[in-house]
This record gives structure tokens, sequence and C-alpha cells, in this order.
């Protein structure tokens, strides 16, 4: 059990800090949703999001791509283009209810009975850190 677990701590496919200081989109994301729930800043779900988004109370969408109902997507993309927010799409909804804080956390630190999320809207970062300018780095270099 313990020569699985050290083959993949270093052959992760990105590291979480680098040397450098950079860091992923994934952890930027996951960081930035972990210090808006904190600070109550998310909205989860399609009526929160849908809310948030229509509000323009919103500064960042998050959306699963595994998502089954095709108008969900849709509606989510269009309000985020009509109002001009940023989108990012995850791969899995079940990753986004456990960054959304959609879990039950056991005693070893292991997310339990995780909850798929779809949608998460950011409508409050909380606070600057190195994962909110990561993600603006990201849709700076996109448009």
């Amino acid at each position: 059990m313990s020569d699985t677990e050290g083959d993949d701590v270093p052959a992760g496919p990105t590291p979480v800090v680098a040397s450098s200081g950079s860091m992923d989109l994934n952890t930027a994301i996951q960081e930035v949703l972990k210090t808006s729930l904190i600070h109550d800043g998310l909205a989860r779900g399609l009526h929160e999001c849908a809310k948030a988004l229509d509000k323009r109370q919103a500064h960042l969408c998050v959306l699963a791509n595994n998502c089954d109902e095709p108008m969900y997507v849709k509606l989510v993309e269009a309000l985020c283009a009509e109002h001009g927010i940023n989108l990012i799409k995850v791969e899995d909804n079940k990753k986004l209810g456990e960054w959304a804080g959609l879990c039950k956390i056991d005693k070893d630190g292991k997310a339990r009975k995780v909850v798929g999320c779809s949608c998460v809207v950011v409508k409050d970062y909380g606070k600057e850190s190195q994962a909110w300018d990561v993600l603006n780095e990201y849709f700076k270099s996109r448009k």
C-alpha cells in the first residue's frame, strides 16, 4: 500500500506548487473555491447559479463537462456570455462538488459522501491570493 502511495505523489500530473511558485489551473480553481466558500461567496447548483449570473453578482463560473443535461449547460453558457462572466469547465462534477464543499470529511481528512455539482459560481473571492492571480492570468491569455 505504501509503495503505490509513494509512486503517486511524485508522479502526479501537475505539481501543486513548483519551485518557481507557479500553480496549475485546477489547483488554482480549487484554492479559489475553498477561499470563497470560507467567505460565504459561493453559489452551488443551477438555481443559485442562475440567480447569481442573472443579477450579475458573479465573478467566475465553473461548469462540469460531464453534466448530462444539455439545456443546463446551454443556460449557464448563455448567461455567462450575455453578462461577460468568465467561465471555466472542469472534467468531473463529483470533483467539483468536493471542491465546493458538498461532501463530508472523515477523521482521516478524506472526502466521503461527495455530492455531484455541475455548476458553481464565485460571488465573492474573499481575499486575493496566488490562485486568484493564476486565474486572472488564464483569462487574460484567453482573450
